[in-house]
Order: structure tokens, then sequence, then C-alpha cells
């Protein structure tokens, strides 16, 4: 009797806390670009078996550059940004994705959720600081969760069967 009860009470926690992860869970990348420290926070959504690019999310329409709230960089120093200047702050970041070429944005409001309930994005483009091209690469493996790197040479975003490489310097 004790020893189901036990059962019971396991299979409970566990399928409250299989409940409570949420499909996109919050994540933090951090690393030093020169003498900047920077931080991207993001939500983390899942492939799933879906196809991301071009479908789930569309080319050609701003995307919020993760889940839930609109993905945030920060950096303590000023950064070079595709050979363009980003100041040191606290920016949200946006892209527009392409079959071929992105366009990564660098927003400075920051705090808002990353679209409406109508499913327009919330990116005010008057607050725009720094618009900048990229190139994504065909990845050689499944990615099942967007990633974010810092290192000492770029910042990339990885999903799905993509790797979109932002050299900052």
């Amino acid at each position: 009797m004790k020893n189901a009860f036990l059962l019971v009470l396991a299979a409970i926690c566990l399928s409250t806390t299989a409940m409570a992860q949420p499909a996109s869970p919050a994540a933090t990348a951090t690393g030093r670009i020169g003498e900047a420290n920077v931080t991207v926070k993001y939500s983390s959504p899942r492939v799933k078996g879906r196809q991301v690019w071009g479908a789930l999310v569309p080319y050609d329409k701003v995307w919020r550059a993760g889940a839930n709230a609109a993905t945030v960089i920060e950096t303590d120093k000023d950064l070079t940004v595709e050979g363009k200047k980003l100041p040191a702050g606290k920016y949200s970041v946006y892209a527009i994705p392409g079959q071929n070429e992105w366009t990564i944005i660098f927003n400075s409001q920051t705090g808002q959720w990353g679209i409406t309930r109508q499913g327009e994005t919330t990116l005010d483009p008057s607050k725009d600081v720094l618009r900048v091209n990229v190139k994504p690469v065909k990845s050689a493996t499944l990615q099942e969760e967007l990633k974010y790197d810092v290192n000492a040479s770029n910042i990339s975003l990885s999903w799905e069967n993509l790797v979109v490489p932002i050299s900052v310097k």
C-alpha cells in the first residue's frame, strides 16, 4: 500500500514538472568579443518535426529572432557588427529571414513582447539603431532547439538546418 502511494505521488510530481516546462524555455548566451561582455537573452523554440524556414518563420517578414518576448542583446562596450558600429547598450534583436540573405536589426526599444495579438511584429522601425545583412549557412546536422552562441568573432543563431553567423569585433 505504501509503495503504491509513493508511485502515485512520484507520477503526479513528474507530470506536474513536465507540464510546467514552457514550450520555448528562456535561454542565455554569453561571451566576450574583444573587451566587450556580450549577453543574448531569448526564448528557445523547438523544431518538433516542423519546417521552420519559409514556413513556421516566413521569409521576408520581420521575426522576433526567438519565441515569446523579443530577443535582447546587451554589450558593455561598443561593437563593430558586420563592419558597422553598434554602441554599448541593450537592444532588441529582430531578423528578416530570406532564402539567401537575412537582415539583422538592433532596436533600442526593449522589454516588449515579440508580436501583437494579431500576429504582427512589435518592431518600431523608428527605434532601429543598426541593420546589417548576413548570409545563412546550411548546417551539417539538425539543431532541434534555437540556439545563440557568442564567441570571439561572431554571434550565431542556429536552428533546424541553418546557422546564421553575424560577424562581430
